[in-house]
């Protein structure tokens, strides 16, 4: 559907984008992730004709967003960092316009400009000035133009920014709703964020794509398996004769202390299986576990390694 290939871009001798390849199929939330001046906001105004690039090409459903801007930019809708919004206008007045803009005319505009005000829920607001309206309000009525025009792409640059708590979950949720109908791209630096909200997630780190793939699977990125720590009234011997009848165990370390502590890496997908083995062989053994903490990869562990050790997983 979107198709980004050997994607560049140069400010000088500053590398904004490196070579970024990658494709967008139809019907998922897609988190364009990665920290500060990693390429997001480049890469997005690049794929939405805002920007051209040094080399590469941008393909929206088989047009080049360079050589075909018109058929390509009918496919997509836009929210910039900054919402594009006429702070005098009201929110009809502006999606009117915008519609307008993007050819609608009579009944298809009306019906289209309610839709989406409908969706964004700014319906109560519609005829206040924009300008004393809340930014989770101006971020709603932005989302609304990029949904003028149905487009089959709706691309969100950092959508909850600046925004309190309260606005930043409603957001969320609209994005949520958005995914059921379009396939949405949005960039954020906040991990929680893409884990709440999306299917698959791109993370770049200097203009490069470092991983690629559903947040679940990630962590199997991870250089570090998951890790189990557990405190017994066990010996050290028996501690170690019963984690030794164990799979999936890939290393453990243990020390005497007031009790005795294991630490066990285990490189098995389920970290809770893994932890009941090893429950299970305790209490086999007659043996008590007085304490077991489970230290489960997430995306901020994925995240920081990825972006700092910048080794490519396509």
């Amino acid at each position: 559907m979107i198709t980004v290939e050997n994607l560049t871009k140069h400010y000088g001798d500053i590398i904004a984008v490196d070579d970024l390849s990658f494709e967008i199929e139809e019907g998922h939330v897609y988190g364009f992730l990665g920290p500060n001046g990693a390429g997001k906001t480049t890469t997005m105004n690049i794929m939405t004709g805002c920007l051209s690039a040094t080399g590469g090409h941008v393909k929206i459903y088989g047009h080049d967003i360079f050589e075909e801007p018109y058929e390509a930019k009918k496919l997509i809708g836009f929210l910039p960092e900054q919402p594009p919004l006429y702070m005098s206008d009201t929110p009809l007045e502006y999606l009117r316009f915008v519609g307008e803009a993007k050819g609608l005319r009579g009944t298809e505009l009306e019906q289209q400009t309610e839709q989406v005000i409908e969706q964004t829920k700014i319906a109560g607001v519609k005829n206040r000035s924009i300008s004393k309206l809340s930014k989770g309000y101006k971020q709603r009525v932005g989302i609304a133009q990029a949904l003028i025009g149905n487009p089959k792409v709706i691309i969100l640059d950092e959508p909850t920014v600046g925004l309190d708590p309260i606005q930043i979950i409603e957001i969320r949720d609209l994005i949520k709703e958005l995914g059921k109908k379009h396939t949405v791209i949005f960039s954020s630096h906040i991990l929680s964020e893409v884990q709440a909200i999306c299917d698959q997630v791109l993370i770049i780190s200097k203009g490069k794509l470092v991983a690629f793939d559903k947040p679940e699977n990630l962590e199997k990125l991870l250089l570090s398996p998951n890790e189990i720590t557990i405190t017994s009234n066990a010996t050290v011997k028996e501690v170690e004769e019963i984690l030794a009848g164990i799979n999936y165990i890939a290393d453990t370390s243990i020390e005497k202390k007031e009790h005795v502590v294991a630490r066990i890496k285990t490189d098995f997908d389920d970290i809770y299986a893994v932890s009941g083995a090893i429950f299970t062989a305790f209490a086999a053994k007659q043996k008590v576990l007085l304490e077991m903490t489970l230290e489960k990869a997430d995306l901020e562990d994925i995240f920081i390694e990825l972006t700092e050790s910048e080794v490519v997983n396509k």
